[in-house]
C-alpha cells in the first residue's frame, strides 16, 4: 500500500505514491509513461518492494494528482519536466539516510530522468533503469510502418500547434503543446533539440552512470530499435542492455501492460541497483 504525498512548487503540485520499505538499502524513483497516471504502476512497484527496493511513484505534471492540467495556456515542454525530476531528487534526498537512489523511467517518464541524470552530472543517483525507454525517431521502426510513424507523430504535432494543447485523441492524454512539440522533434530528427543552454546530445553522451535498459516485447510504440538508438548516445556509460520475453511473463506484454504483469523485470531492477558500488 502506498502513501499519497504531494511537493509543491509555487503554482505546481507534483503528485506522489510513496511504497516504503524501511529496511530496503535502495529507493526507487519512477517516472511514468507520457498521459500514465502513478496508479497504473502499483502491481509493478509491489514487485519492487518485494524484491527489497522502495518505491516513490511521481505522477508527470498535469498527470494524475500533479496539477495544474494541461491546457492552452500551458508551456511547458520537457525542459520542465526534467526539472520536475531534480526537484523530487532534492525533495527525496534528506530521507535517503545513505541509501542508494535509482531512477526508474517509463517511456517518457525515463526519457526525463536521464536527461536529468545528463544535465545533473556524475553521482546524481547511483543508477537508471530504462524500461521501454527510447527515442521514437521513425527511420528506426521496421518495414514501411516507419513512414506511418512520421505521418502520425508529426500530424499529432500539427493539429498540437493548431490546437494550443493536445486534447489526447487516440495517444497520450491531455498534454501541453510544448511536451507534444519535443516528443515530435525526436521522432522527426532522431535526436533531442537544445533546451536553452543545456545540449542534451553532448551531455548524454558524458554520462557515467551506471544504466539498465530494457526493451519489451510487442511494443509498437518503443521496439528494441528505438532503445537501442537512445542507447548508443551513451557512449561513456556503463549500459546493461536487456530484452523483456513474453515467455517470462505471466499475462500479455506491450509498452504498457508489462507494467501489471508478473515476470523477473523488477528482480532485474533490484539485482542492477545493489551491484552498483
Amino acid at each position: 500500500m502506498y502513501v499519497q504525498e504531494y511537493l509543491d512548487r509555487g503554482t505546481d503540485r507534483l503528485g506522489l505514491h510513496h511504497y516504503a520499505a524501511p529496511d530496503a538499502d535502495t529507493v526507487a524513483l519512477l517516472w511514468p509513461a507520457m498521459g500514465t497516471p502513478a496508479g497504473y504502476y502499483r502491481p509493478f512497484a509491489a514487485s519492487l518492494v518485494a524484491a527489497g527496493v522502495e518505491v516513490v511513484v511521481a505522477d508527470l505534471r498535469g498527470t494524475g494528482s500533479s496539477t495544474p492540467r494541461p491546457s492552452r495556456a500551458s508551456r511547458y515542454g520537457m525542459a520542465e519536466l526534467v526539472d520536475d525530476v531534480g526537484a523530487v531528487r532534492d525533495w527525496l534526498a534528506p530521507s535517503l539516510a545513505g541509501r542508494r537512489l535509482v531512477m526508474v523511467g517509463h517511456s517518457l517518464g525515463g526519457q526525463a530522468a536521464l536527461l536529468h541524470v545528463a544535465a545533473a552530472g556524475a553521482g546524481s543517483v547511483a543508477g537508471i533503469a530504462l524500461i521501454a525507454v527510447g527515442l521514437p525517431y521513425w527511420r528506426t521502426y521496421p518495414g514501411p510502418g516507419r513512414y506511418a510513424v512520421l505521418g502520425y507523430t508529426q500530424a499529432i504535432a500539427g493539429l498540437t500547434s493548431a490546437l494550443r494543447v493536445w486534447p489526447g485523441w487516440t495517444f497520450g492524454g491531455v498534454q501541453a503543446r510544448g511536451v507534444i512539440e519535443d516528443w515530435a522533434y525526436t521522432a522527426r530528427r532522431g535526436r533531442y533539440r537544445p533546451m536553452g543552454d543545456f545540449d542534451a546530445e553532448t551531455a548524454l553522451a558524458g554520462v557515467t552512470t551506471p544504466v539498465l535498459a530494457v526493451s519489451v516485447d510487442n511494443d509498437r510504440y518503443t521496439p528494441a530499435t528505438t532503445v537501442d538508438h537512445l542507447c548508443r548516445k551513451l557512449v561513456a556509460a556503463p549500459v546493461s542492455r536487456r530484452h523483456l520475453d513474453a515467455a517470462q511473463a505471466t499475462g500479455r506484454l506491450d509498452h504498457f501492460r508489462w507494467a501489471r504483469s508478473t515476470s523477473p523485470l523488477a528482480g532485474w531492477v533490484g539485482d542492477f541497483a545493489r551491484a552498483i558500488p
